[in-house]
């Protein structure tokens, strides 16, 4: 029986419903831990919790110091699960696939209905994350997220709805496999994985959506606050409002990288467009465009690419050439 770690960071699948006000809050103890006789027949397994916090105040210290623990006692056990609020969900998916360095299965989960609501899916996506966790195919593929019978890949999946359980979707590519009631079954894999491990997490990178009608007021604000790098989340293809370029190369001018994404959560990024705020002058000016991420993950990657480097040369090949 292989030997599987869980991981609680706190989020919905640790919480619980006060049935008298129906607000769901954090617990003195982990609900699930009193339910892991169910985990026996899969998997001998240890828990700890790491910290216990609701996922919109997890940041990317948090996120480093997990995947510190993970690559510290990863050689220990032929599985670790990570159990976390589904807000933030991808982000630290992600940044484990960027910073965790391990063939394991290494597998994210969550709930959108705590553990004592009816319909509550928290037990659930956590016994099929230990037996994702234990098939031998899971090995090797990175960082995998695993929710509502499914199984993602951290690259591609996102929340798309507030409360559904259906939330975690790969609108790109798809799930990478399912869960069955008898099996786990892949139906694809990602074929290039990269890795870039840091230890710290200091800079300031902003986020920022594009829409009708934005000029440079917003860009101008930014500034002044003195990021080290900037996430646009374009129209379209990757275009932006004329009004904006100025500002745009104003951030390039004094090295502030700036990586340009869609607000669509379909398609990538391309220099199709040599209008003023179209994407080829965009890259012309030396906008880095991305190679399918969302904003949110672009960010998480531009705060890691700055912390190895301040090189845009190198920044671009990050973004452009890694798929």
């Amino acid at each position: 029986m292989k030997n599987i770690l869980i991981i609680h960071t706190g989020g919905t699948i640790s919480m619980l419903e006060d049935k008298q006000t129906g607000e769901v809050s954090t617990t003195a103890k982990h609900p699930l831990t009193d339910l892991s006789y169910y985990f026996t027949s899969y998997a001998n397994v240890e828990e700890i919790i790491e910290f216990s916090l609701p996922s919109p105040h997890i940041t990317p210290k948090h996120m480093l110091q997990l995947a510190e623990k993970i690559n510290e006692i990863s050689s220990e056990y032929d599985g670790i699960v990570v159990t976390h609020g589904t807000d933030t969900l991808e982000e630290t998916a992600y940044f484990l696939e960027l910073t965790v360095n391990t063939t394991i299965p290494v597998i994210i989960t969550g709930a959108m209905r705590s553990s004592n609501e009816i319909g509550s899916d928290a037990l659930y996506n956590l016994i099929s994350s230990l037996r994702v966790a234990i098939d031998d195919e899971a090995s090797g593929k990175g960082v995998l997220v695993v929710m509502n019978d499914e199984i993602h890949s951290a690259v591609n999946v996102t929340k798309t709805s507030t409360s559904n359980v259906a939330t975690f979707q790969s609108p790109q590519y798809g799930p990478l496999g399912i869960i069955t009631k008898e099996s786990v079954i892949f139906h694809h894999t990602i074929l290039s994985r990269y890795s870039h491990p840091v230890t710290q997490i200091t800079k300031n990178v902003f986020l920022l959506k594009a829409y009708a009608g934005m000029d440079q007021q917003i860009l101008e604000a930014l500034y002044a606050g003195k990021p080290d790098g900037l996430v646009v989340e374009g129209l379209g293809q990757g275009n932006l409002p004329k009004n904006t370029v100025t500002s745009i190369q104003k951030f390039i001018a004094d090295n502030i990288p700036v990586v340009l994404v869609s607000r669509c959560y379909q398609g990538i990024v391309q220099p199709t467009y040599a209008y003023e705020g179209g994407g080829k002058q965009l890259k012309e000016d030396g906008v880095i465009l991305t190679n399918g991420l969302t904003g949110p993950k672009a960010r998480i990657k531009l705060l890691i690419a700055l912390e190895k480097t301040n090189d845009h040369n190198l920044i671009r090949d990050m973004f452009e050439k890694e798929k």
